[in-house]
């Protein structure tokens, strides 16, 4: 896969994670009201930030990525499935924004461990 294209799968989703850890971690109202939705305010705010810098980090260093990319996925799959059965798609009139972001990050984190699905392997073997 070209260089290019790599980097900028790995840049669009860590940055779209990086970027949501302000509100997780100064208590934003939207981000204490979503986990306050799912039962889980404060420790899965902080957890689930914690595990969204640990995906980003990971994802950005290239020997790594495999690893933050199925992180990532994992975390984007919750998120979706709390968007349908708990949130919603619009999340406090944010236009499906929350939602849509969830969506990216977890196509391009897709991709990326698709793409690095031999050194997953390798470390199963």
């Amino acid at each position: 896969m070209n260089s290019y294209l790599l980097w900028a799968l790995r840049v669009i989703p860590a940055v779209i994670l990086l970027q949501t850890l302000f509100f997780k971690f100064t208590g934003a109202p939207e981000s204490v009201w979503i986990f306050t939705q799912l039962g889980v305010e404060p420790w899965g705010r902080y957890l689930s930030g914690a595990m969204e810098l640990l995906a980003a980090v990971l994802i950005l260093w290239p020997r790594t990525t495999p690893f933050g990319a199925v992180l990532a996925c994992g975390l984007m799959v919750g998120a979706i499935l709390s968007h349908f059965t708990k949130l919603g798609i619009v999340v406090q009139n944010d236009g499906g924004l929350l939602f849509g972001l969830a969506i990216v990050t977890l196509a391009c984190s897709a991709v990326l461990a698709w793409n690095g699905k031999d050194v997953l392997l390798n470390l199963v073997k």
